[in-house]
């Protein structure tokens, strides 16, 4: 059996927010489909070079509903370059960081809609301030 990753889905209430905030993250819209029949709109989004391969695929349902119980998932993970450079990116764009790259080499935070995002350092850094006595500010 051959199995290739697609991407995932996740429902958001706001699509522009929602860009906005992964553009934070370096990814870009790749492709649009909007379905006036099922009144909805899919979004792909992708990091440069990996799109077709890795993407994220944002789920606007025009009649607005509560996504509770799980019903918009769990969450991503992202490998970056530089955590803190990345976490300071976030946050200077009114992200809150729910658990701070203490150790160097992992952060949470959400998307506009309360998905977690997991950021995970390409190997690790030494601990650095202020993330290293940050606290952890949410559930994560």
């Amino acid at each position: 059996m051959s199995t290739k990753y697609l991407h995932t889905m996740i429902r958001v209430t706001d699509p522009d927010a929602t860009i906005a905030f992964f553009g934070l993250l370096g990814l870009s819209e790749v492709r649009r489909m909007e379905n006036e029949k099922g009144r909805f709109t899919l979004i792909f989004l992708a990091a440069p070079g990996q799109e077709g391969v890795a993407e994220v695929e944002l789920t606007h349902n025009w009649d607005a509903e509560p996504y509770d119980g799980g019903r918009n998932f769990g969450h991503l993970a992202f490998r970056v370059d530089d955590i803190y450079a990345t976490c300071q990116r976030l946050a200077d764009a009114g992200v809150t960081i729910n658990r701070p790259p203490r150790d160097g080499h992992m952060a949470f935070v959400k998307t506009p809609d309360g998905i977690s995002i997991e950021l995970l350092q390409d190997g690790s850094l030494d601990p650095a301030e202020p993330w290293a006595s940050m606290p952890n500010t949410g559930s994560w």
